[in-house]
């Protein structure tokens, strides 16, 4: 079972291009004793896409998630601002 928690939401926003997309992702326990890695993706406002890619433990999840926000980051992904 998950003992961490394992939340992001980052979003890219440019204006210039008429571009404002957010990126979601979470581990969370499975039904089978392993992890689930969520991810929610798409235009901000809109419900978007939904993956969901299993692990057998959470040590393999974790990484996979780290790998995918080092990704989003280098990408221009940013933390939510506070307004």
């Amino acid at each position: 079972m998950t003992q961490h928690w394992f939340r992001l939401y980052v979003q890219r926003i440019d204006t210039t291009r008429n571009m404002a997309r957010f990126y979601a992702m979470s581990i969370e326990p499975d039904l089978f004793g392993g992890s689930a890695l969520v991810r929610r993706w798409g235009r901000i406002g809109t419900r978007g896409q939904k993956r969901v890619d299993l692990f057998k433990d959470e040590r393999q999840a974790i990484g996979h998630f780290l790998f995918l926000a080092r990704q989003k980051r280098a990408r221009g992904y940013r933390p939510q601002s506070r307004s």
